[in-house]
Order: C-alpha cells, then sequence, then structure tokens
C-alpha cells in the first residue's frame, strides 16, 4: 500500500493543470504544519492558537535569507526549522505554567502580536515592512526534465514523506507514549515518573520547528511574503486542518490540509455572495459526522469491513427428520383406553 501510495503521489505533477498543482503543492506544505500542531494539541493535549506565528517565522528567514543573503533554496527549510526550534522552546519554556485556556489565550497573544512585529520601523530593512517580501521561484537542478512546478512539488514532497516518516517514529517510541499519557492524566503520568516539563517543552519545539518548515515551504512555493499573510487567521486554518483532519493522528494531517486547501474554493464556488457562511456550514457538518475527524472516520469504516469480512456466516439449523408415512405410523395408546378394549372383547 505504501509503495502504491508513493507512485501515485508521484504521478501527480503529470496529470494535472499548473494551477491544480500549486494547490497540491500547497497540501504538501500545510500537511506539515497541521502534523507539527497535531504532535502539540492531538498528542499532548496542549491547545495552540499562534502557530501562525512560527509559519511566519519559517517564511520570513527563508525569503530573508534567499532575497537578502543569496542562500539556496534547498538550506532554506533547514534554516528554519532551526530558527523556529530556538523560538518554540524560548516561547515554550514560561508557558508550561499554563495549560487548557490559558496556554491558547498566550499562543493567542503571539498570533496576533507577530504580524505588527513584521511591519515594526526597526525590522523594515528585513522584513520589507508591509511590502513584504517578493522571493524568485528555484531554478531545476541538475537539468532535470521537469518545470519548476513540477520541482517544487517534488521538493515539497520530500520533506513531507521524511517529516511524516520521523512524527509516525517518534510517536510510536517511549516519547509519544508520555505524551499521550500527559494528555489523558497528567498527575498520573507524573507519578509514573514522566518528566512533564520536559516532554511539553521537546513537544512544543518540535511543533514549532515543523511548522517553521512548512512556512520556509510556502516562501518558496506562493513566491511572496507579507505580514498580513500571516496573521490570525493562519492559526485557526491551521487548528481547524487538526481537528477536522483527527486529532492524534498522523494521516490525519494530510485529510486536514485538504480540506483547509480545497474547501474555502468550493464554498466560494457554491456562493459569491456569502462563502464563509457555506464554508461554516461545510465546517459544522463535517464535525457533527465525523467527531473523530476523517482519520477516526475512515479507521472506523475499515474495521467494520474487516469484521464484516472476517465473521463467519450464522449456523443454518439442522433439518428435523422427516416424519413417518400413515401405514407405518403407531398411536400412543393409553392405559384406560387399553384396558376399555379388552374388556369388550
Amino acid at each position: 500500500m505504501d509503495v502504491g501510495l508513493a507512485v501515485a503521489a508521484c504521478a501527480v505533477p503529470f496529470l494535472f493543470s499548473d494551477y491544480l498543482l500549486f494547490q497540491l503543492t500547497m497540501v504538501l506544505v500545510y500537511a506539515i504544519a497541521i502534523l507539527g500542531l497535531n504532535m502539540l494539541t492531538g498528542y499532548s493535549g496542549q491547545i495552540s492558537v499562534g502557530h501562525g506565528a512560527f509559519f511566519g517565522i519559517g517564511a520570513y528567514v527563508a525569503a530573508v535569507a534567499m532575497t537578502q543573503w543569496d542562500v539556496s533554496y534547498a538550506v532554506t527549510p533547514f534554516l528554519a526549522a532551526g530558527v523556529c526550534l530556538v523560538a518554540g522552546f524560548l516561547f515554550g519554556l514560561p508557558a508550561l505554567r499554563l495549560r487548557g485556556p490559558y496556554l491558547a489565550l498566550a499562543t493567542f497573544a503571539l498570533a496576533v502580536a507577530f504580524p505588527q512585529l513584521l511591519k515594526y520601523k526597526y525590522l523594515q530593512g528585513f522584513t520589507g515592512g508591509s511590502q513584504g517580501i517578493m522571493v524568485e521561484k528555484p531554478e531545476v537542478p541538475f537539468g532535470l526534465p521537469i518545470d519548476q512546478d513540477q520541482f517544487l512539488y517534488f521538493f515539497c514532497l520530500a520533506f513531507a514523506a521524511l517529516l511524516f516518516a520521523g512524527a509516525r517514529n517518534l510517536m510510536r517510541s517511549r516519547i509519544g507514549e508520555a505524551l499521550v499519557s500527559i494528555r489523558e492524566h497528567a498527575v498520573a503520568a507524573e507519578a509514573m515518573g514522566v518528566d512533564i516539563a520536559l516532554y511539553k517543552t521537546l513537544t512544543f519545539t518540535i511543533s514549532a520547528a515543523y511548522t517553521g518548515v512548512a512556512g520556509a515551504l510556502s516562501a518558496a512555493v506562493v513566491q511572496y511574503v507579507a505580514p498580513d499573510s500571516f496573521n490570525l487567521f493562519v492559526s485557526i486554518t491551521l487548528l481547524i486542518g487538526v481537528v477536522i483532519g483527527g486529532l492524534a493522528t498522523i494521516s490525519g494531517a494530510l485529510y486536514g490540509a485538504v480540506f483547509v486547501e480545497f474547501i474555502p474554493n468550493i464554498a466560494d464556488q457554491v456562493s459569491k455572495a456569502a462563502p464563509w457562511a457555506v464554508y461554516g456550514v461545510m465546517l459544522i457538518a463535517c464535525v457533527l459526522v465525523m467527531p473523530t475527524g476523517i482519520a477516526g472516520a475512515l479507521s472506523g469504516l475499515r474495521r467494520r469491513v474487516a469484521g464484516a469480512a472476517t465473521t463467519p456466516p450464522p449456523a443454518q439449523p439442522a433439518p428435523s427428520p422427516p416424519a413417518p408415512p400413515a401405514w407405518g405410523r403407531t398411536e400412543a395408546v393409553s392405559p384406560a383406553s387399553a384396558a376399555a378394549r379388552s374388556h369388550h372383547s
């Protein structure tokens, strides 16, 4: 199944138009960011409404590195990961004292403040202020017989495959088990010897690094970064992707990315006057129909299909023996009837 999925993913750039290929490339970018947030929210139970800021940090690191420092685009995702790793650690360390809605409020403040910081006059030399930064599309290396859009798709696909494999192995390790125990019952986890402060800080930093890599890839794909492109709505969009895709699932990040990339366009086609109303209705319908997310609904469907395939058919009742013919049938005679017959004879 994994081989077939890889072949299908590699065939995508040769089957669709340039615009649809751009959308599918953005699906890979959003999937990486949603996966990072899902490790924080889905597995460890920490609610963040500020990951759009880390997404923006990664995008600006890549844009500044490529345009002002002449750094290769291939290096910028690693630079963005390092910067966001440090930023996530510095923000996550004091946030350890917070949990639940208080942590959500702190990350909300980060998401609101980030676009304003990008417009700060002493940073405009790096960030470009309100005008933002234009980024050139990377050239295809090694003379590969593909165009730039196809190359960007494969570039993002390689990072997505690497990061998804890393997240799957991490969540199946003892670290993942510790995170789930913290989410389910922090006091019991601490009593069992789990260092809650260490694991929460580690999760926040890794989650920020994943989101930063996604931001760096988006800068190369979109070819433009600006402060208003990384407002609070980006953070809400990532959180929607986590919930719709499925909390605490690896594959759910991909499903959530498809939702946040394509559903707004579908809503706009349904109603030009009120597209966000249509989007809200679709969002509510998905939550009601699939409360465990798309990944949870598909997993439940597979279990039901597998159970129906392995369940043996109900046993048929054994057939009753045929009744004897009338000429060979004997009737039961009661003692009183037998005595009456002998008296008459």
